[in-house]
């Protein structure tokens, strides 16, 4: 349903980024292991959701995981702001891994505006 895969290529990659990310803040100099844990958990699991969005069964269930995944990613970049704001991680680095996930979020929150299931909460505001 993802044509192109091009959302699942990123969202993989964002995955390891945050894998790489948790290693740094667990490491040595840091040794965060709470947030960085909470951070690890949701940007991972933008890509799994959206590789189950990949083998949907319906429109519905394909929708019904973008929309975890997009959920997913503004937990994400919570606790990137979080670890941020606490001086776990600098400017340049929150900068940098904040806008993939943004990037994410945007092009998942598109998908989203193109199904019922949007465009019904869009419309109730």
């Amino acid at each position: 349903m993802v044509s192109d895969n091009n959302l699942y290529q990123k969202a993989f990659s964002f995955s390891i980024r945050i894998v790489k990310a948790y290693q740094y803040l667990t490491g040595e100099g840091k040794k965060e292991y709470i947030l960085s844990k909470q951070l690890l958990r949701s940007g991972t699991s933008i890509g799994a959701n959206i590789a189950e969005a990949n083998g949907a069964i319906s429109e519905a269930d394909f929708s019904c995981k973008i929309s975890i995944s997009y959920k997913e990613s503004l937990e994400t970049k919570y606790w990137l702001s979080l670890l941020k704001e606490t001086g776990y991680l600098d400017d340049k680095m929150f900068e940098s891994i904040h806008k993939d996930a943004d990037e994410l979020s945007k092009i998942m929150f598109t998908i989203l505006k193109s199904t019922k299931r949007v465009k019904t909460v869009i419309s109730d505001q």
